[in-house]
């Protein structure tokens, strides 16, 4: 099992604070901490929404949860690309994605804001665009303009689409996973 479906499973077994909690910290981590590497908030995100469809937590809740949780990550996420500044591109979670890294560098040099609010919906770019936008010195209060209303219309969007999905994510799930698994696909 790998560690995104272990994950994905747990959160789906929990309810209520527990449920708010990790959706909220993975939707933090994946910018603050880079766990987006690992399994990216959108997808816990988009179970929070699953969750709600399951009458487990509020929808509302969940949306403001999630939209706190990526506002707050990428504040977190900047700060840290502050005083990291350009040798950020050295830390180990971009050796191998140093040339998509440095670009993204210089979206944020060239086109600031919109580059900010435009990464949150790449996986890659939304996991790492607030430390770049830090490093590149660009100020706060831009970057918390344009990464509210990126954070808030990404969050606001994925967590009724998990609604949306309900009780047909497992087999969403299943279909869509078949590829990177043994098991084959019900096309093939």
């Amino acid at each position: 099992m790998t560690v995104v479906s272990s994950v994905t499973n747990e959160l789906l077994a929990l309810n209520g604070s527990a449920a708010y909690a990790l959706v909220g910290g993975l939707a933090f981590g994946e910018s603050a901490l880079f766990v987006g590497f690992v399994l990216p908030g959108e997808t816990a995100v988009l179970l929070g929404g699953v969750l709600a469809n399951q009458e487990r937590v509020s929808l509302l809740v969940m949306r403001a949860v999630a939209v706190a949780g990526a506002v707050l990550g990428d504040t977190v996420g900047y700060a840290v690309g502050r005083s990291v500044g350009d040798r950020i591109l050295e830390l180990g979670v971009f050796r191998r994605r140093t040339p998509a890294a440095q670009r993204g560098l210089d979206e944020v040099r060239s086109h600031g804001g919109r580059a900010v609010f435009l990464a949150r919906f790449t996986a890659f770019f939304r996991a790492v665009m607030p430390g770049l936008a830090g490093a590149a010195r660009m100020p706060y209060r831009r970057v918390l303009g344009f990464n509210a209303a990126g954070g808030s219309i990404w969050a606001v969007g994925f967590t009724p689409l998990g609604f949306a999905a309900g009780t047909s994510y497992a087999r969403v799930e299943s279909v869509a996973g078949c590829k990177r698994s043994a098991r084959p696909c019900p096309w093939s």
